[in-house]
């Protein structure tokens, strides 16, 4: 199970929202570049990064930043998302030197974009399903769709994504802890790795969620728990290192 710290990027600043909310944010650091660095040298071995702006625009706004950091750090995994809805955003943001590009509303939207961007980027597509009460939301969290996140994701098992980055819209950025229930829920009705994402606020959280490594949750996003110093990466790494070890 992979510990993924999260760097949203808003105003080229590294920001944290409160419930995807962009009047409610925190600048953290005026520089992602320095914080990717940051969470690197702490044991990240991959980032998660968002274009805040580019979700809530519908096109990617932060893209040199994006480069950069995947510039100067060739050999970690990057995951970014946030207004990718064409395949030649897809496209610049692989080229670019991501390894992973993540869709969230154009999935909701259009489903079968999916199957055409895993076909051209086989390995290289990561689903972002973010729910509120099992209903799933797009337009960078400000509408919901009607749909039932489960069955969103059952649609996607065929198609050839990595993996699924699941959020619980109501957690994410409040620090209280994350929504095991419904994460577990989805990892055990889909074929498709589950990362599970929102609301991470401690190492007893981490704790919690290591006992499901077998669940088919993949890794954990942390964001604000980050920043705000309440959990520490080696820290929990160890923790999974160490139930995996037992469980084996």
């Amino acid at each position: 199970m992979k510990i993924i710290p999260a760097i949203d990027i808003q105003n080229g600043n590294c920001v944290r929202l409160k419930q995807g909310d962009f009047s409610q944010e925190t600048i953290f650091h005026s520089s992602p570049l320095d914080m990717a660095e940051k969470w690197i040298i702490e044991g990240a071995e991959r980032l998660h990064l968002v274009d805040l702006d580019g979700a809530r625009l519908g096109s990617p706004i932060n893209i040199q930043i994006v480069s950069d950091i995947c510039k100067k750090f060739p050999n970690i995994p990057i995951q970014i998302g946030g207004g990718i809805r064409d395949i030649e955003t897809a496209e610049k943001y692989l080229t670019s030197g991501a390894s992973f590009v993540i869709i969230g509303t154009k999935a909701v939207e259009d489903p079968k974009f999916i199957k055409k961007l895993c076909n051209k980027f086989p390995g290289k597509i990561i689903v972002g399903v973010d729910a509120k009460n099992g209903e799933v939301a797009t337009e960078g969290w400000k509408s919901l769709s009607n749909i039932n996140a489960i069955q969103l994701s059952k649609e996607f098992e065929n198609y050839g994504v990595t993996e699924i980055v699941y959020t619980d819209i109501e957690k994410d950025g409040m620090m209280q802890g994350l929504n095991i229930d419904a994460t577990l829920q989805l990892a055990r009705n889909v074929n498709i790795p589950i990362i599970a994402s929102g609301g991470v606020s401690c190492i007893e959280d981490i704790k919690k969620i290591s006992s499901h490594t077998k669940s088919g949750i993949s890794g954990i996003i942390i964001g604000r728990a980050l920043y705000e110093k309440k959990i520490n990466i080696m820290e929990a790494k160890n923790i999974f290192n160490k139930d995996n070890y037992e469980s084996n």
